[in-house]
């Protein structure tokens, strides 16, 4: 039986500022006593991934000076969290987090198929059908000559690196095998490189919005954000000249093609300019090109690495996967760097999973070769659904703003007023799971006024959910209530 919180690594504590300033700008709620506010605070940041799970919390009387309370009410409100199960305390380690059984966080959920909700919280197509039998016939083919091997690829298997490689060459990027390195998908490729390449302390700059479950790893590597903004009209070369000068963050983790949740795309002068500044700086490029295939309205871009100077590429590390472009169920992604990155990347892992599954990468390597098939099938129905969207958005919910995305997955939707954390609770009453702003905000408690809509889904589903979404705001938000703790996922 475990007595208390088990911790790995660094001694992980929740400074009373950073606390202090997370409570800030979560959602209050008027006519309680102050220290169940303070509870359901610590409580709804916990849930939202926003406080990670076994960390110490503050001393009851610094949290009582940064809070400019008393320090019976800090008391009173650890007392409560310990109560319900949300904290542990332990006489000379102080109160750490804990979740009650039945509560999981923001960031973790079962996908229940029988529950009559439409889920919008994940912007991924199913697999294509027709293409994956395909794949599947030819791995078992292709697996019996595997069988008398041990099955350990800690690189990935020879013929998958190669077909990747073989990928980005084609795009425009010199690519040899020993620069691929197989993931278990692009968030197995972030983790890997965030963790080699950034230490707890070190900075790391980041788009606000971006993607959650990237934010959520850095946060849990101890790297600390320095965000710069991505708006509807896309990025500031400026903004991150600055942010990269000042600020002199050893990482900088981009989304540049169709970017997530946004749908803006890059243009190679501002690429240019944001390699020259991170040149200038030491910092280390980090690329998400998870989206890059899915090219609705323009031709999809050239590798952000192509377009580096001769010998200054090193610093630039590549991760994609074929989750958007082909099915997250496999998951299959890769990093493309340097080869002794690669190798270091590979020893790194090893400790973890020793390697991907062989069968699941035999499929990919199908599924590769099929892409262009797949995707001469698969963009024109997101861009037909991404229409058909925009169309019942604008029968049903006039006054909502948006701006059409060239690629991706999903409307970054404007709703004219801080309600979308309010409204996505008031949404999963009527059967719509969907996500509000604040779950993409590098800072706690922005892009209240956003909603990301993926068009994913069949057009009559989306019909039917924006008619659900504004049955809810017809309906009033007062009564969607206090954050439920519900399992919610995003991808």
């Amino acid at each position: 039986m475990v007595n208390g919180p088990v911790v790995h690594g660094m001694d992980r504590s929740l400074g009373s500022r950073q606390l202090a300033g997370l409570l800030s700008a979560a959602p209050h709620t008027d006519g309680r006593p102050g220290y169940r506010a303070l509870a359901d605070g610590v409580r709804t940041l916990l849930l939202h991934g926003r406080i990670a799970l076994h960390v110490r919390l503050p001393a009851e009387r610094e949290l009582a000076s940064a809070l400019g309370i008393s320090r019976a009410t800090v008391t009173a409100a650890y007392d409560l969290l310990r109560e319900d199960g949300f904290a542990r305390s332990r006489r000379g380690a102080g109160t750490w987090t804990e979740l009650p059984d039945g509560h999981r966080p923001a960031n973790v959920a079962s996908f229940p198929a029988d529950d009559g909700v439409i889920d919008l919280a994940v912007a991924a197509p199913g697999a294509p059908e027709a293409q994956l039998a395909e794949a599947l016939a030819e791995a078992a083919r292709l697996l019996p000559r595997q069988a008398s091997t041990p099955g350990y690829h800690p690189y990935g298997m020879t013929e998958l690196r190669a077909a990747v490689a073989e990928r980005f060459t084609r795009r425009g990027l010199p690519t040899l095998p020993d620069q691929i390195l197989i993931t278990n998908g692009a968030q197995q490729a972030l983790s890997l490189t965030l963790g080699l390449l950034g230490r707890p302390g070190d900075r790391i700059l980041v788009e606000n919005p971006s993607y959650p479950n990237a934010l959520d790893t850095m946060r849990r590597a101890g790297l600390r954000t320095t965000p710069v903004p991505v708006t509807e009209d896309g990025w500031d070369p400026g903004l991150i000249d600055c942010a990269l000068r000042q600020a002199a963050p050893r990482l900088a983790y981009l989304i540049p093609d169709f970017h997530n949740p946004t749908g803006r795309l890059m243009p190679p002068e501002q690429r240019l300019a944001v390699m020259e500044s991170a040149r200038a700086t030491g910092t280390w490029l980090v690329i998400d090109e998870t989206m890059t295939d899915i090219a609705l309205d323009v031709p999809p871009a050239a590798p952000f690495a192509s377009l580096a100077p001769r010998g200054t590429g090193e610093q630039i590390v590549t991760v994609g996967s074929l989750s958007k472009t082909h099915w997250g169920g496999l998951r299959l992604g890769w990093v493309r760097a340097g080869s002794r990155l690669i190798t270091e990347l590979a020893t790194a892992r090893v400790p973890a999973d020793m390697g991907g599954s062989v069968l699941n990468q035999l499929v990919g390597l199908g599924l590769l070769a099929r892409t262009d098939q797949v995707l001469s099938e698969r963009l024109p129905r997101l861009r037909a659904q991404r229409d058909a969207l925009a169309e019942s958005l604008g029968r049903h919910l006039p006054d909502w703003r948006w701006k059409s995305p060239p690629g991706g997955l999903s409307l970054w939707i404007d709703l004219g007023r801080p309600i979308a954390s309010q409204l996505a609770r008031a949404a999963l009453t009527r059967g719509v799971r969907v996500e509000g702003g604040a779950r993409f905000g590098a800072d706690p408690g922005t892009h209240e006024s956003r909603l990301r809509f993926p068009y994913t889904l069949a057009p009559e589903v989306l019909d039917e959910a924006v008619r659900r979404v504004a049955a809810a705001l017809d309906g009033g938000l007062d009564a969607a209530g206090a954050d439920t703790g519900r399992p919610r996922w995003i991808a």
